[in-house]
Formats: structure tokens, sequence, C-alpha cells
């Protein structure tokens, strides 16, 4: 195969590197491989084993999400070994265009692109047509390895994702019990975040600060351990815990629709939700998003869709290729 027929697009995280090939202007994503990044040295290592595999000499472009910051040369991962120039990988690669991009900001790129079947939504109006849709801001939030939150809007020749730091706005308890939890985690961090309780670490957060509230005893220390208990109902802690975490999910996500003016739809990524999608559904997290005042007509509007598509990212990567706003 030649460089001409395909680009590479990429998303890198902690653990994984997604990897795909696309044609020119496609979003079509092709030989799909998901490599553990403890496997490689740095990038290159990964991208030239990748192309190997697919038995493609070499490509000229390239699009890649990083979960981590990208606006500096130097890219130092959050979560894994990697550190790399980008200057020196494009070099390393042979590309004509290297474009690094936030793993969010993919993640809300991806958004258009992604089939009916792999959205699950959870309240509000059923969606107008895609041509009055586009023409509204979307709100692209999720909690992961932190709490990821974009906007998305629509000009004349292409989608723009708006990066936020969403995730790092103040938590805003609504009730005494989470005014108790709030008390609780002033005593650990200088300031309490959303995102200490909406991610996988923020779930544990809150187990350990409800057992303290209400005095009984903590028995996990992962998110995964209290997501199986709460849904196979073998431990109320870890219910509450897991009710708490959608509702307070719920107003948060609220708050951020009120501020972008998000009709367009609340479309949920991340690693956690789509985990438990039932529960989630039948969860206080609904009530909370439209629980805003004089502002509920206003939400009660606006659907809501759990992003079940598992290569969004690599979706957006593939649109950034050839997006100029990006």
């Amino acid at each position: 195969m030649s460089k001409q027929e395909f680009a590479l697009v990429g998303d890198i995280g902690g653990t994984n590197a997604r990897f795909a090939l696309v044609e020119p202007g496609s979003t079509n994503l092709q030989h799909i491989e998901v490599l553990p990044c403890a496997d490689y040295d740095n990038l290159d290592g990964a991208v030239l084993d990748y192309l190997e595999r697919c038995q493609v000499t070499d490509v000229s472009e390239a699009s890649i999400a990083f979960a981590c910051p990208v606006h500096n040369d130097i890219v130092k991962m959050t979560n894994n070994h990697w550190v790399f120039s980008k200057k020196e990988v494009q070099s390393k690669l042979g590309l004509t265009s290297f474009k690094c991009i936030n793993d969010f900001t993919a993640m809300a790129l991806g958004v258009p692109h992604i089939a009916a079947d792999q959205l699950i939504q959870v309240g509000g109006l059923e969606a107008e047509d895609d041509r009055v849709m586009s023409a509204r801001a979307r709100l692209v939030i999720g909690p992961g390895t932190g709490l990821g939150v974009s906007g998305l809007v629509k000009t004349r020749a292409n989608w723009v994702p708006l990066s936020t730091e969403g995730g790092h706005v103040s938590f805003a308890p609504t009730t005494d019990l989470e005014i108790s939890v709030l008390k609780v985690l002033m005593e650990r961090f200088d300031r309490v975040s959303v995102e200490r309780i909406l991610c996988g670490d923020g779930l544990v957060n809150l187990y350990q600060s409800l057992a303290q509230v209400t005095s009984r005893e903590s028995k996990y220390h992962k998110p995964s351990e209290i997501t199986d208990a709460a849904l196979k109902g073998e431990d109320e802690l870890a219910e509450q815990t897991l009710a708490m975490f959608c509702k307070i999910f719920g107003q948060v996500a609220g708050d951020a629709a009120l501020t972008i003016g998000a009709l367009g739809g609340v479309y949920v990524c991340g690693g956690i939700i789509p985990r438990f999608t039932d529960f989630f559904k039948s969860s206080g997290f609904r009530e909370a998003f439209e629980n805003k005042g004089r502002m509920r007509g206003y939400l009660e509007s606006i659907p809501v869709f759990v992003v079940m598509e598992a290569y969004t990212g690599l979706l957006g990567a593939a649109e950034a290729l050839a997006n100029s706003e990006v």
C-alpha cells in the first residue's frame, strides 16, 4: 500500500494505544488495533509496529489524540512512561502533517460521526433532524480517569470543539448529605472540584466520604469493586455511592448545559457510565439535570445521550485531519 492511500489516526491513553487507518477525507476506520502502551518505549515504536502489522510501508499524514496536555512540543503522557518531541516523531515517521490533539477534543469531534445505534437516550425531547440539531451547541462530557468537558459548535465549514477545563469547577452540594460529604473532602483537598467526585478515583473518594459521614465500614478501594458491588446489590453503601455519583453528575451536566446553551444535546462519553446504563437511566441523573428552578423548562427539552461507541476518539482524530479549526 502506498502512503497516498491512507492517513494514520490514533487515540492514546494511559494503558492502551488505539490506531486505525482512514482514506483521505473519510472517517471510516480501517485496520483498528489496540496495543498496550507498556509494550513500547515510545510513540514512534508503537506506530511503526502498527504499520508493520497492517503491511503499510509508511503514511504521510497523522492525527493522534493524547490523554494529556499537547500544546508544547514535548508531550509527556500523564499515566504512562511515554515522553516525546512532536517535531522529532514527525521527522522519524516521515510525516508531512502531524496533528496532536487532546483526547477529549477528539472525543467531541467524534460525536457527529457516531452511528445512531451507538447512542442511548436518557430523557429530553426526541432529536430533531440533523440540520436543526447541528446548528445548536452540543455538550460533550464524561467521567473516566478525570472528568472531561467540551463543547461542540458547527460553522458553515467545520465542527469546532470548545476545549475547556470544566471538570475543575467547584463542587456545589444541594443537600445536607452532600454538604457533609463536601466537608469531609475539604479535609483532604484544599479545594473540592467536581472531578474529585466524578471520575474513577472520585468514586472512591465519594464512597469513603459517605462511609465516614454515615459511620459505616469502607470495604472497597477500587472503582470497579464499588461499581460491581452496587450493581449486584451486595453492598448498601456502594449502591448509595453509585446513586449519588449519578445524581451529582446530573447536577454538573445540567450546569454545563446551561453554561454553553447545549440545545443540540448532551453526549456522555468516558469509560464509566457506559458500564451501567440501566442503573444510570433509572438513577436520579435526569431529575438532577433538569432541577434548575426557573430554567427547568429549558433543560427538560435537551436530550442526553450515552455514547456506546468504543472508538469515538479515533473518529474525532479522523475528523481533525481535514478540519482547519483544529
